[in-house]
């Protein structure tokens, strides 16, 4: 069966963790998970939880340490333009059941890379590959060409507040 394109962006909590999620549900039932991470490049408790599974779920940040505010480094477009060769790699090769690329969206409206390169690789995909696009401010054109495409929509949340992440919850 084909693989689905899917986006999950808005201003909202949660994109990334409903693709984390889909990658758990996915190695259960045994599929290989390819996640690239764009844009952020900190190791923190999510990754530990994946490292258990890395038989099934394969790991990979191309950001430095810290996010992407502003204007990016050339060390950034590097990074990131780096990471979708590897994720178009990954996407490719038939190694993988499911390819996340997390933050590609905001990569794209940072200018890291252009929505041309992200579509090229996710058309240059292997067939039955399903693909799961995060990240607010996700192009007109990728919305256009996904499958499936959640918006996470902002009503409360508690860093207006001033409350920072907390370990295990949004770090």
């Amino acid at each position: 069966m084909a693989g689905r394109v899917q986006v999950y962006t808005g201003d909202g909590k949660g994109k990334t963790t409903a693709a984390l999620g889909l990658a758990l549900r996915a190695a259960g039932a045994g599929l290989r998970v390819f996640i690239g991470q764009f844009v952020k490049g900190r190791w923190c408790g999510e990754h530990e939880a994946l490292a258990a599974l890395s038989e099934r779920v394969s790991v990979r940040l191309f950001g430095r340490e810290k996010f992407v505010c502003g204007k990016p480094a050339p060390e950034d477009v590097s990074a990131a333009k780096q990471g979708l060769r590897e994720a178009g790699e990954a996407l490719a090769s038939g190694q993988y059941d499911v390819v996340i690329l997390d933050e590609a969206n905001v990569a794209v409206h940072l200018g890291l890379f252009s929505v041309d390169e992200l579509l090229a690789a996710i058309e240059g995909r292997a067939e039955e590959v399903e693909v799961v696009v995060t990240g607010r401010d996700a192009h007109p054109r990728l919305v256009e060409r996904a499958d499936l495409v959640t918006e996470m929509r902002c009503v409360k949340h508690y860093f207006d507040q001033g409350q920072k992440a907390r370990r295990g919850i949004e770090e």
